[in-house]
């Protein structure tokens, strides 16, 4: 399966440098390396990216086929095919998957929303949730028999719930694990995060809005700068054509 993909060399010699510049700060506070030099090496600057983009995007029909490769029978599969749409559909970060709970499941102007989450540097939004993508949380949660606390679990190989939670690294093995079906060896969580953006666009989101769902900027910051208010009724994120038929 064809999967586009842009990654470039200036990524890669940037995130090198990254880890250059930590061993080197590590080094000084230890003693094994002068604070001068040190410092000459934190102020290398790296390779400017002019207009490149990094990572992969899903197609509308590849994301599709993504969320409904789990087995919906099995108990893991039904998990999975929530938790696969939530990425999708919704543009959140792994970690910010596994810290959702059912409290964080409201309803605004008649939608379906996760509510006051909290993000990255602390920003707090609110992200429509598309009818379909609560329905397959549903179907999670009956044969979960879960009602509060974490809306992801970790499933036993007997296929029983086992935990209050789950890591960020069940989040990745299962991208992983169902993206390899597809021929797709590249494919990371935040790909999918990507992919709800393009797809949102596509589908003619308007930008604000779909800043507002990724929260990349303080929702209030973006108000004051655009002099508009986020939509959950009609939201950007509700028909983007990875919707079940």
């Amino acid at each position: 399966m064809h999967l586009e993909s842009r990654k470039l060399a200036p990524g890669t010699i940037n995130l090198r440098l990254g880890a250059v510049r930590r061993l080197a700060y590590e080094a000084a506070d230890c003693g094994l390396l002068s604070p001068d030099l040190a410092a000459g090496i934190r102020r290398i600057k790296g390779v400017k990216n002019l207009g490149v983009r990094f990572g992969n995007w899903l197609t509308s029909a590849q994301s599709q086929a993504l969320w409904q490769a789990p087995d919906a029978r099995r108990l893991k599969g039904k998990r999975d095919r929530a938790l696969l749409a939530v990425l999708l559909a919704c543009g959140l970060r792994r970690h910010e998957a596994v810290e959702l709970t059912f409290d964080h499941l409201q309803q605004r102007e008649e939608h379906w929303a996760i509510v006051d989450l909290i993000g990255k540097a602390g920003h707090v939004r609110t992200i429509p949730l598309p009818g379909w993508v609560r329905q397959l949380l549903d179907d999670w949660f009956e044969a979960a028999g879960i009602s509060t606390g974490k809306l992801f679990r970790r499933v036993s190989r007997a296929g029983r719930i086992w935990g209050e939670g789950m890591t960020e690294k069940v989040v990745w093995h299962v991208v992983r694990e169902f993206a390899k079906k597809f021929g797709i060896t590249s494919l990371a969580p935040h790909d999918l995060r990507r992919t709800c953006a393009k797809l949102c666009h596509a589908a003619g989101g308007e930008l604000e809005q779909i800043q507002f769902l990724l929260g990349h900027v303080s929702v209030q910051t973006t108000e004051k700068y655009l002099g508009c208010k986020q939509r959950i009724n009609g939201a950007v994120n509700d028909r983007i054509g990875i919707e079940p038929r």
